[in-house]
């Protein structure tokens, strides 16, 4: 059939200079046949990365033969003039920032693998990326197209979009692949194929609940699945957490080990217990500090392999190469009518009757010419959605606070977090903020009042002692990309 014809579309990117996401995100959107014109706008702060990435994309583009135009600048207004569609993929302050996110918490005993979405890390993330976001808002609002939708991949996920969305004044859904990711592991743990399965997964972001699962359209009761988990060597001694958890509260989540350890106070609390509920295979089943290591290597990678005008072999833009990220299935259905179903992170209403209207929930949803359509899922399973609770109150406070630059609704926010609640107490959690507010203060600029009174704060004293050397439960060491390249010869799965 042929190709639609749809009005000339402009889709921008901000914080384009990310290679893996950027690049993979046009490669999708330039399967669909209606999108061979389109013009891409990247943006970001990184001339260097910028450059790179828009050179790299434009040789994918050359080689399959398309007309699609893709420009770069580093004035974000002129990226997002005209804009019908917006991909907000930035991380505010880089590795620097993230450092102080899992180093500054590590003195005062929380261990965190990810530090993206809550515990103190993703706290102080999204105290950074919100600050920006809502310059970006206000820039949709004022030069971007009419009913311009902000597709919004950046952590913490559900903190940016609550803040795009009460404070921000644009259409906004977060978006994530978690859900799919956590398909694949089910379908391992009971012999089946991920294609074969439909699943209703419901509750937060990195929180959401398989509340059913079918297999060729037959109910897979959840003992079934697990104990395909316990009785899996490698699920059994890399997702202590995830099988624990199912033990506890009776449906599998949808995080990675790593991730879901830090959003609750009962796994990462005791640093000498902290290694009976993880392992060393990889980074996300619960390394300290995992991720910041290996995005850190990436870097590196990236700075190696494509320095000095080395550029990647171009990729293949065909439905067999597409992956299973929403984005580009949300504006094909937009643009085309074609129905799409996927995972969106959306203002709760009523999708879900048991979470409170004003949370940003992530569910099952349609998109198609009309936007979004989201069923009514009634309860989440009590516990399930306890859980959740806990952390929404913290997201909700920590999206205000972030917003109003307001010190105490931060201080509350760490708090009430899980993790740093369980393992610090309150005159400890407010010293935290001081300190981390005071390291970060170059991309906090809501906080300039609150940061001279945490450096007064600091400087005055006394100062409640912590471990400044610790390194955490379970630390590795950087690798340099000579060493990355070794072991991916010896084992893949620990290399890069």
């Amino acid at each position: 059939m042929a190709p639609q014809k749809i009005s000339p579309l402009k889709i921008a990117f901000v914080g384009a200079g990310s290679i893996g996401f950027t690049r993979k995100l046009l490669a999708d959107l330039l399967t669909v046949p209606e999108f061979a014109n389109v013009e891409f706008s990247f943006t970001d702060i990184n001339k260097r990365n910028l450059d790179m990435v828009a050179e790299i994309c434009r040789r994918d583009i050359a080689a399959n033969g398309l007309k699609a135009k893709v420009s770069a600048t580093l004035n974000r207004r002129t990226a997002l003039r005209g804009a019908n569609y917006v991909f907000c993929v930035v991380r505010v302050g880089g590795i620097e920032a993230f450092t102080h996110d899992i180093e500054i918490p590590l003195k005062y005993g929380i261990d965190q693998c990810v530090g993206d979405t809550l515990c103190a890390g993703g706290i102080m993330y999204g105290q950074r990326g919100i600050a920006v976001l809502l310059d970006i808002c206000k820039d949709i609002r004022e030069v971007a197209a009419p009913n311009c939708l902000l597709l919004n991949y950046a952590n913490p996920m559900a903190m940016m979009t609550w803040a795009a969305t009460v404070y921000g004044g644009v259409r906004c859904v977060g978006l994530c692949h978690g859900i799919q990711h956590g398909m694949l592991g089910i379908a391992a743990a009971i012999g089946a194929s991920a294609k074969d399965l439909d699943v209703i997964c419901i509750g937060i972001n990195h929180q959401t609940w398989y509340t059913q699962v079918k297999h060729n359209g037959v109910d897979v009761p959840m003992d079934k699945i697990l104990a395909g988990f316990e009785n899996d060597p490698e699920a059994s001694r890399d997702e202590k957490v995830r099988i624990d958890m199912m033990r506890r509260f009776g449906y599998f989540s949808t995080e990675s080990n790593g991730h879901l350890s830090e959003y609750l106070p009962w796994y990462r609390k005791r640093p000498a217990e902290i290694k009976n509920w993880i392992s060393n295979t990889d980074w996300i089943t619960g390394e300290t500090g995992g991720y910041l290591r290996v995005v850190t290597e990436g870097r590196h990678w990236f700075e190696e392999e494509f320095g000095e005008g080395r550029l990647p072999t171009t990729v293949e833009f065909t439905a067999e190469n597409r992956s299973s990220e929403h984005g580009s299935y949300i504006l094909e259905a937009m643009e085309t009518g074609r129905v799409y179903r996927g995972f969106f992170n959306l203002a709760n209403r009523n999708t879900i009757s048991n979470l409170p209207a004003d949370a940003i929930i992530e569910a099952p949803g349609f998109v198609d010419r009309f936007g979004f359509n989201m069923p009514q899922f009634g309860d989440l399973p009590l516990g399930c959605a306890a859980v959740c609770n806990a952390s929404i109150s913290v997201q909700r406070m920590g999206a205000m606070a972030a917003a109003t630059g307001d010190i105490t609704l931060l201080r509350q926010a760490m708090l009430m977090d899980p993790l740093v609640g369980a393992v610090c107490n309150p005159p400890e959690v407010w010293q935290l903020v001081d300190e981390m507010l005071v390291a970060q203060a170059e991309w906090l600029p809501q906080y300039s009042e609150a940061i001279k009174g945490a450096k007064a704060r600091l400087a005055k004293g006394p100062l409640i002692k912590t471990k400044a050397n610790n390194k955490g439960a379970a630390r590795k060491k950087i690798r340099t990309t000579a060493e990355i390249r070794a072991q991916e010869k010896k084992n893949p799965r620990e290399g890069h």
